[in-house]
């Protein structure tokens, strides 16, 4: 799939692109699949903007997803590869052999008409989901389990693949995309290949309005606020900070590690680091 430039009509034209959605195969959603999704803007339960510069976005509906891929050894075929407003990859509906449909992240390269099937001994083949532990080393996978059955959690953006590195014990070794290592247990399931719509990063937004329709208000920089308002703030002229970036409330915003759950930490074997995102 391609990147569209728009032709420079007007200047926000002239930064905008599209994806050309030659890939997708249908454009209304399964309607059986859909629901309401309601809009947070960025609020909590009494109302109040807990996250902000969020609000705003185009009205639509949630396709429910199925993580977990429990319909064992029973084959689907792929029937309709879709977009989704609500991530960045494409999605697959899949029509099961006793007449189930479910939507799935769509893996690059799945085509309509190709069989998946999900469960211990299914094929190593693109789009089924199956056990670490009969996975070749080396293979690329997606939606990945970090607890036995609760369904994927790592790997579902747009592009994104999870290399299988090693196995050790009852745990696996494996690289995410940002770079970190750490074990996964064997018993925990994955889908193979990489995830579709590889130029989602590659798309330039192009206009500010484009970023309204994405529910993203505009973001005001620290520095250009009133000390009242920012640490950043004030100063004569226009000023750099003064100081090391970080958030209204104080927290450092570049270097500062807030990670908290140290249940876990022995899972990881390297952090994530700036030169593998890169």
């Amino acid at each position: 799939m391609g990147i569209i430039q728009y032709k420079p009509t007007s200047p926000a034209r002239r930064a905008m692109s599209v994806q050309d959605f030659s890939e997708l195969t249908k454009k209304r959603p399964e309607k059986s699949l859909t629901t309401s999704s309601r809009r947070i803007n960025g609020r909590n339960n009494q109302g109040r903007i807990t996250i902000r510069y969020r609000g705003g976005a185009h009205k639509k509906l949630y396709r429910v997803m199925d993580f977990k891929r429990d319909k064992y050894n029973i084959p689907a075929c792929v029937t309709a590869i879709e977009y989704d407003p609500n991530r960045t990859s494409w999605i697959a509906l899949l029509n099961y052999r006793d007449g189930e449909k479910r939507y799935i992240v769509a893996p690059n390269g799945l085509k309509v008409g190709d069989n998946v099937v999900s469960g211990k001994g299914s094929e190593v083949k693109l789009g089924n989901y199956l056990p670490l532990r009969e996975i070749p080393l080396g293979t690329d996978i997606h939606n990945l389990e970090i607890k036995i059955g609760k369904g994927g959690q790592l790997g579902r953006s747009a592009g994104c693949a999870i290399n299988l590195m090693a196995k050790e014990g009852d745990y696996a070794q494996v690289k995410m995309p940002s770079g970190e290592i750490r074990f996964i247990h064997l018993d925990c399931c994955a889908a193979i290949g990489q995830v579709s719509n590889t130029d989602h990063m590659n798309v330039s937004i192009g206009k500010a309005g484009r970023s309204r329709w994405l529910g993203k208000r505009p973001h005001v920089r620290g520095v250009a606020m009133n000390p009242i308002d920012h640490p950043l703030g004030g100063g004569e002229g226009k000023t750099s900070g003064g100081r090391h970036p970080c958030s209204p409330w104080g927290q450092l915003a570049k270097g500062y590690k807030t990670r908290r759950n140290k249940r876990t930490t022995n899972m990881i074997i390297r952090r994530k680091s700036k030169k593998e995102r890169g």
